[in-house]
């Protein structure tokens, strides 16, 4: 280095002072250099290239500090100073894990013996802040301005603008991390054994090398220690096998991993990982919503599953950050000492290394001390009376016995911390009383409610239910399993049938339907159901699975995507040679039977097989929806062994032609399902890429990259945020009134491409929703235009327990009254019903325009909303503008004496007259009666109290069904009618037998009891008389019997499913079988000749029918004929079917009489 003066040595170390001597001055600080390849090196004669007029010929020192301040010798680095050469550092000299920082130098020059004319300086800055961590050192700078009016910089003043000084930082805490090997490290946080060396290697979730992934030593601040190489490999000196060195391993959409490295007195230990992908976060359970008075406390909850778990969490009141220091929230968030300025919607959004979502909001209701919480005043609630209870008060069948809303309320509540509140508060009856209706000849007693108040919420229980069938022939998939969360937790039975009971505090319900015999495609669905409790059915459409063709791993292969014949493929799969691989990650040798499976929009009839419900999670955590192109799945296995293969480095080349919309482009994405959430998560982009066919054709194609591993189900979609709800009600006859809407209908729409001349294709659908009926109707999610009305439009159909519903008529012209929707919005939006065009199609659904609503008009009151407006669909009133279904009336009436709503088990009251005397255990009771005569009889069950002191003599309720004919026999038909089930009644203290009259209408007179009825009925007392052969009473057994008694019971959580299988049982007259087409000699209790003459007294419906101006105003029964007068009065029924679940397509458009209401 040359010999150098003690000064001169100390300035080449950096240590000194903030002025030189006054026969020399220090350059300005040059960095020519950083510290990538080898090191950093700032040498001189690569300064003076640069810099000449800078740098004297011969710098008497060197001095060089790192670009944050920090002298060389404060670094702790291994570093060369000479003034002659420069400065060097090289990583190979540093200690392990170390890599040289980004210096810079100043040389110490000779004073200018001319000196040029100066300016003057202004006065030095402060010092600034030291910035050294314990036990380090740093520097603190200070500058100063010349002012000068020269304008060459060698002309302004002499010395420098900018000084610094060296600082220290606080004093460290002792280091008490004590190593068993090796020594401690610089940061007092691991152990280093320079002597050892972690070899090891990393694979991906599909089993393949990972290449770049992030290998840190784990603690509460992780450090980088490298990354592994293209094979996925990776070597990290210095980390001691003690049992306690932690590595965690990071890659890009997979779930960190730590590592432990094992105890070993080896040079060497070898470490193998393999990763799980990533699960972004989703909402297992949302906040609930609460209603407490002011002073007291609410919580609300946000559970949050996910891989890595969720470590943020925001709360947000009607879209406000809440303070977190001052809330102190995780996730759970406590309001205490609420005020009514509280009062609102809240939600959670919550974060991790995968993803951010939001949770769905909660609404606090916060009420004055004193407030009722429930109003005591009854809603409206109009009940139909029975054919000869006319009211002349009203002029019409109705009367109001009134209701209280299912609402929450506050109740008696502590101030616990709670999410779920211990005890569930309903509004629901306070006080009833008893009302004689006077009907002909007789008083009808009805208990109406006078008085709500806030009681304990029925327990209810919700159900789904229904068949998974293929859905091109229906043939049923017979015992498949049914997974949910990855566990199998029911099966479908051998005609395809499936009920599962939904577990408690269920938000999403996602099931995943497997066939044992491979015939169809695993399929996942997000299934709707009532959160009020009660059985929904769903009929579960399944594609059916590919032939698999072989394919020779060695080569390239190519599978087409596109199921219409005669049209293009929408895209391929294009498999470069050698890209199957075993699980494990070793490339498979051989030929592949590979079956691939694609869903072709352009065929509407696959909607209802599409999987999950085609939605999102965006990067801010709103659920979004998504426009697919087609969904594919995929199986691959290896021909001789039958192992399952995944793929990589899969080419999907989408045909831009089959895009019809060009925005769609830059937008289209590849998705895969995860079939834990129902969730699509991302896979990859696409690029536009041209390719030549032939000599003139020109084609472009959209190509993506993706692997096939764990997931199978893959979708080509788009966002799309051109969004829109569509109010539907559904109602159990075409009465349309507040009273009779039916909750539990599952409402489906499929939105169909924009029409012709908006640059898309009309043959293709784009979306398939399906949500609840309420007490409110539903508003189902579409997507909708604002520029031109006819740009979307979509098919809307009703389905209740298999039951296709009816949608209001189209032709002969539009009736907007009827149909719910006022002129001219109705218009706009182009309402047709299925048969419109062709009368011998199915009625049961109607199509529209998705024209997005006009702000500032009528438009803004239905049946369209705008998706900002989703609470004002929600909760829009009867009055404004809905769509409408209706169930096709059978020939059935029911009366309670106190009223319940069947499709609403919450509805059900504590009396002893209570027709189901214990909710969530609903009995159903069918009795089998069998008609001879040329006509069909209207025949009314009568149920009494029978032996319980508390009922004895009090009616329960009365039920009227029609008899159905036989086609084979014309002079015999059958009914099956129900009865109240004798048991328990609500206090679970005594039974009652249940005295039941069976009467038919007419003059009829009783031939035959069968024996073993009979017999029963003897042989436990009390019997019944029975000296009245036009009619049979009899105290309804305890038992359960079965068709040789000619009775049919059912119980079940879900008093319409109970109903409907002992209606199933009793058409068939079998103990355990089912059927649609009444058998009138099976399974027969009682048996009745009735005269030839015609029956002059008129059913309840007829009276409905044929008197219009006696029924309510707003009973829309204008246009419709009496159903039953079909070819002249008395005509037999040309139809022996009780339900229209699957009606004919080409039938002559008439009403299935048999259909059960």
């Amino acid at each position: 280095m040359g010999c150098l003066s003690a000064w001169a040595l100390a300035l080449l170390l950096g240590l000194t002072s903030t002025s030189a001597q006054d026969d020399f001055e220090w350059t300005t600080w040059f960095n020519v250099d950083h510290p990538g390849g080898r090191g950093d090196y700032e040498q001189l004669e690569a300064i003076r290239f640069y810099y000449r007029a800078r740098v004297c010929e011969v710098p008497q020192a060197l001095e060089a500090r790192t670009t944050d301040w920090i002298p060389a010798h404060s670094t702790g680095e291994r570093v060369h100073l000479d003034p002659s050469i420069g400065f060097w550092c090289t990583n190979d000299e540093q200690l392990p894990g170390r890599k040289c920082s980004n210096y810079a130098v100043r040389f110490l020059c000779p004073v200018e013996k001319n000196p040029v004319p100066q300016g003057i300086w202004g006065q030095w800055s402060d010092w600034s802040q030291c910035t050294a961590e314990c036990g380090q050192a740093a520097v603190q700078v200070r500058s100063r301005t010349c002012k000068s009016h020269f304008h060459q910089r060698e002309q302004q003043c002499s010395g420098p603008a900018v000084e610094g000084r060296q600082c220290k930082g606080p004093p460290c805490p002792e280091c008490h991390l004590q190593c068993i090997m090796g020594r401690v490290n610089a940061e007092c946080d691991a152990c280093m054994c320079e002597d050892h060396t972690v070899l090891g290697s990393v694979r991906s979730a599909g089993g393949l090398s990972a290449p770049g992934t992030a290998i840190l030593l784990y603690g509460p601040h992780p450090k980088l220690l490298t990354l592994t190489d293209h094979n996925g490999h990776f070597r990290i000196p210095g980390i001691c096998p003690d049992g306690n060195s932690t590595l965690m391993v990071k890659l890009q959409n997979h779930n960190p991993q730590t590592v432990i490295v094992p105890y070993s007195r080896d040079r060497t230990s070898v470490i193998h990982v393999k990763l799980d992908r990533a699960k972004k976060p989703y909402v297992v359970k949302n906040p609930e919503h609460k209603m407490r008075r002011a002073g007291q406390t609410a919580a609300f909850c946000c559970k949050v599953a996910g891989t890595p778990e969720p470590d943020q969490y925001q709360w947000y009141h009607n879209g406000t950050l809440l303070d977190k220091k001052y809330l102190n929230y995780d996730s759970t968030l406590v309001l205490r000492n609420l005020q009514r300025s509280q009062a609102g919607e809240y939600y959670c959004r919550t974060s991790s290394e995968a993803g951010t979502v939001k949770s769905k909001p909660a609404t606090l209701t916060v009420l004055g001390q004193g407030e009722a919480s429930c109003n005591p005043k009854p809603e409206s609630h109009l009940i139909r009376l029975p054919h000869d209870c006319f009211q002349n008060d009203t002029n019409s069948f109705y009367f109001n016995a009134g209701k209280c809303p299912t609402s929450t309320c506050a109740g008696q509540l502590d101030n616990g911390i709670r999410c779920k509140d211990t005890v569930a508060y309903c509004c629901g009856v306070a006080k009833m009383e008893e009302k004689q209706i006077n009907c002909q000849g007789y008083q009808l007693p009805l208990m109406v409610v006078t008085e709500c108040g806030c009681k304990k919420c029925v327990d209810t229980t919700a159900v789904v239910r229904g068949r998974a069938i293929a859905a091109d022939t229906g043939e049923p998939m017979r015992f498949g399993h049914i997974f949910m969360n990855g566990v199998r937790i029911s099966r479908t039975g051998y005609k395809g049938t499936f009920s599962v009971q939904v577990p408690k505090d269920t938000e999403r319900l996602v099931l995943t339907f497997v066939d044992n015999m491979q015939k169809f495609v695993n399929t996942t669905k997000v299934l709707p159901f009532n959160t009020k409790g009660g059985a929904v059915y769903h009929e579960i459409k399944l594609l059916r699975k590919k032939p698999p063709v072989t394919l020779h791993s060695s080569k390239s292969n190519k599978l087409e995507l596109g199921e219409v014949s005669g049209q293009d493929p929408i895209a391929e799969l294009e498999i470069p040679p050698n890209s199957f691989y075993r699980e494990n990650g070793e490339v498979f040798t051989g030929n592949v039977q590979a079956s691939v499976t694609f869903l072709d929009p352009r065929d509407v009839s696959t909607a209802a097989a599409a999987q999950s419900d085609l939605n999102f999670v965006g990067n801010e955590g709103d659920t979004l929806p998504l426009r697919t192109y087609g969904m594919f799945s995929v199986d691959f296995r290896g021909e001789e062994a039958g192992e399952s293969l995944n793929a990589g480095k899969v080419n999907v080349r989408l045909d831009a032609d089959q895009v019809k919309m060009p925005e769609h482009h830059q937008t289209m994405m590849l998705w895969s399902l995860n079939p834990d959430t129902g969730l699509w998560e991302e896979e990859g982009h696409f690029q536009m890429e041209k390719k030549r066919r032939g000599k003139r054709e020109e084609r472009t194609f959209l190509i993506g990259n993706m692997e096939i591993r764990e997931r199978r189900l893959f979708n080509l979609d788009v966002p799309e945020n051109r969004r829109c709800y569509v109010k539907v009600r559904a109602f159990r006859s075409e009465r349309f009134m507040p009273s009779e809407q039916v909750e539990g209908v599952v409402i489906t729409l499929i939105n169909m491409e924009p029409t012709p001349g908006y640059s898309s294709n009309p043959r293709s659908w784009g979306r398939f929703d399906s949500v609840i009926t309420g007490s409110n109707g539903a508003c189902l999610p579409a997507f909708c235009d604002d520029q031109r009305a006819d740009a979307y439009s979509a098919y809307v159909m009703g389905n209740l327990g298999g039951e296709e519903l009816e949608a209001v008529a189209s032709t002969p012209k539009l009736n907007p009254n009827i149909i719910g929707v006022p002129q001219p919005y109705l218009g706009k939006l182009n309402y047709r019903r299925s048969d419109h065009e062709n009368p011998r199609l199915k009625k049961t659904a109607f199509s529209i325009n998705l024209a997005k609503p006009s702000v500032n008009t009528a438009e803004a009151n239905g049946p369209i909303y705008s998706f900002d407006n989703l609470k004002e669909c929600e909760e829009a009133p009867f009055s404004a503008a809905h769509f409408r279904f209706s169930r096709v009336e059978g020939d059935r009436y029911d009366y309670n004496t106190v009223p319940f709503n069947e499709d609403d088990p919450m509805s059900w009251t504590e009396d002893y007259l209570s027709w189901w005397p214990k909710p969530m255990e609903y009995r159903a009771c069918y009795v089998k009666v069998k008609i001879n005569s040329p006509h069909e009889i209207n025949v009314r069950s009568r149920n009494m109290g029978g032996t319980h002191p508390r009922t004895v003599g009090q009616l329960y309720g009365i039920r009227d069904t029609r008899s159905i004919r036989d086609t084979d026999q014309p002079s015999v038909s059958a009914v099956c009618l129900e009865f109240k089930c004798s048991g328990m009644l609500y206090d679970q203290d005594r039974v009652d037998r249940t005295l039941v009259k069976v009467i038919p209408q007419g003059s009829c007179k009783r031939d035959s009891v069968t024996p073993m009825l009979q017999e029963y009925l003897v042989n436990h007392l009390p019997l019944a008389v029975n000296n009245d052969t036009n009619e049979f009473t009899m105290l309804a057994p305890l038992d359960p019997l079965g068709h040789n008694y000619g009775i049919y019971t059912v119980t079940d959580q879900d008093p319409r499913t109970a109903k409907e299988i002992a209606l199933g049982r009793c058409f068939d007259g079998t103990s355990d079988g089912t059927s649609r087409v009444m058998k009138s000699t099976e399974g027969v209790a009682l048996t009745f000749t009735c005269g030839d003459r015609e029956v002059t007294r008129q059913s309840v419906f007829q009276v409905l029918q044929n008197s219009p101006g006696q029924v309510m105003a707003g009973s829309s029964q204008a246009g419709r004929g009496n159903r039953r007068q079909r070819g002249g009065p008395g005509a037999p029924r040309n139809s022996r079917k009780r339900s229209t679940r699957h009606p004919v397509r080409n039938s002559q458009n008439t009403r299935n009489p048999t259909r059960r209401n």
